[in-house]
């Protein structure tokens, strides 16, 4: 859940499937005909956008 927490596990959703993990991309990725890569990429350009790209 390391996408949502700052765990720094991306595999493990901590007991919960609505947290963020690298199968949520693998999922996202699946239903727009992309690799897993390229909607983490695309995740973080829209995240950059919403936040500024100066976020930290």
């Amino acid at each position: 859940m390391c996408y949502n927490c700052g765990c720094g596990i991306p595999d493990d959703d901590m007991g919960n499937s609505d947290n963020i993990t690298n199968a949520t991309f693998a999922k996202a990725a699946a239903a727009s005909g992309q690799s897993a890569e390229e909607a983490k990429k695309q995740t973080l350009a829209m995240l950059k956008k919403e936040l500024g790209d100066g976020a930290a």
